[in-house]
């Protein structure tokens, strides 16, 4: 088997005195990433309303996620083959992670069917039969081409019956072993090094999460990720089980936490010891209007917004913030305007960027904790 002399890096720089939070940075082909990082989603190979420049110019993302059911589904692997891997694909030459596909399934409850072999599910888009097994969803993340790639596995719901969530977490665990085997046994397609995360799970069961949490770090993976999170409990239980993991989890390597969250989200569960997250939350809640800022969250679809010509948001340094007004983005959503979506997408990605940013910046002068506590209570707050 051919070892690629480079392997992804992580080098912790700073720890907070007064809380579990740290800044690293992560070294792939890619390039490099400054911890804490929040990672907007391109589900389908591309984050919704954005060019790939104004992800790197303007919100300063430095590695974006796709999703390997979406990929495998559309265009599929022989077009993603052909064009060299979603790096040459869609124009993005910085660090690409992709999610396993496990959530997708997990959300396809009706059209899905687990056994141990791996998951038989329908496609959302014509409906034919398909099977996703830790093996071939190593295989389809190789010819994505992602810089990360993810463990398969099964993300158990909110509420989640004991029995169900140990029986699902053994089968996830058995999963990972065959993951590993057919990743160690397999090489990159594009002449570049690729990384694997195993996933922890357990639901909101603290024995459960532990258990999971040394099985994860006995694989000694370069990093590792905490998924079934997020999906409908408390936002204390998330924090509860991130804070049981990450005690486990070995400090010198990053933990990246699934699917999370909320700017609050962001920055407690930074406070606790993740480096790493993604959400669709900033693009998703923008297209619908909803603005995050340092002050708090801004419905601009209400009336309130109709007459007030003030920019976006005046403290910013992106030019959708200071050249278009709060009245003018209003009138382009309400509208069901395109550029309304793009306006609203551009000010939350490079709003949460700026966040995990200056979280970094505190980190690294040993005052995070009492920003953070300062931070969180303007971030919720509706405007």
């Amino acid at each position: 088997m051919l070892i690629l002399p480079f392997q992804m890096k992580f080098k912790l720089t700073a720890n907070d005195p007064l809380s579990k939070a740290r800044a690293g940075e992560i070294t792939t082909d890619h390039g490099t990433i400054q911890t804490p990082i929040f990672m907007p989603v391109g589900t389908a190979g591309t984050v919704k309303a954005v060019h790939q420049r104004e992800l790197k110019n303007d919100i300063e993302a430095q590695i974006i996620l796709g999703n390997t059911y979406h990929l495998y589904l559309r265009p599929g692997l022989d077009t993603l083959e052909k064009a060299g891997g979603l790096h040459k694909f869609n124009g993005w030459d910085g660090p690409i992670l992709t999610d396993s596909g496990g959530y997708q399934v997990y959300s396809l409850t009706e059209v899905r069917k687990i056994k141990e072999e791996g998951v038989t599910f329908r496609s959302h888009i014509d409906g034919s039969k398909h099977l996703f097994t830790p093996e071939n969803v190593m295989d389809i993340q190789r010819t994505i081409g992602a810089d990360i790639i993810m463990a398969f596995d099964e993300c158990t719901p909110y509420p989640c019956e004991y029995g169900y969530a140990r029986r699902s977490l053994d089968m996830t665990h058995r999963w990972l072993k065959r993951c590993c085997d057919r990743f160690d046994s397999t090489e990159p397609k594009y002449g570049y090094s690729q990384t694997f995360f195993p996933i922890v799970q357990g639901s909101v069961y603290k024995d459960l999460r532990m258990k999971s949490a040394e099985v994860i770090a006995s694989f000694e993976r370069e990093g590792n990720a905490i998924g079934g999170l997020s999906v409908g409990e408390p936002a204390e239980e998330m924090y509860a089980m991130t804070e049981v993991v990450c005690d486990i989890l070995p400090k010198e390597k990053p933990r990246y936490l699934m699917g999370v969250g909320t700017p609050v989200n962001l920055l407690e569960n930074i406070a606790l010891g993740i480096d790493m997250f993604d959400c669709v939350m900033p693009t998703r809640n923008g297209r619908n209007g909803m603005l995050f800022t340092k002050n708090g969250i801004i419905n601009i679809k209400n009336e309130k917004w109709k007459n007030d010509f003030s920019p976006v948001d005046e403290d910013s340094d992106l030019f959708a913030d200071i050249s278009y007004s709060k009245a003018y983005l209003r009138h382009l959503i309400h509208s069901g305007e395109m550029l309304g979506a793009q306006i609203a997408t551009l000010h939350n990605l490079h709003f949460y960027l700026w966040l995990v940013k200056q979280a970094r910046e505190k980190i690294i002068a040993g005052n995070f904790y009492d920003w953070k506590n300062s931070m969180v209570k303007s971030l919720a707050q509706r405007l």
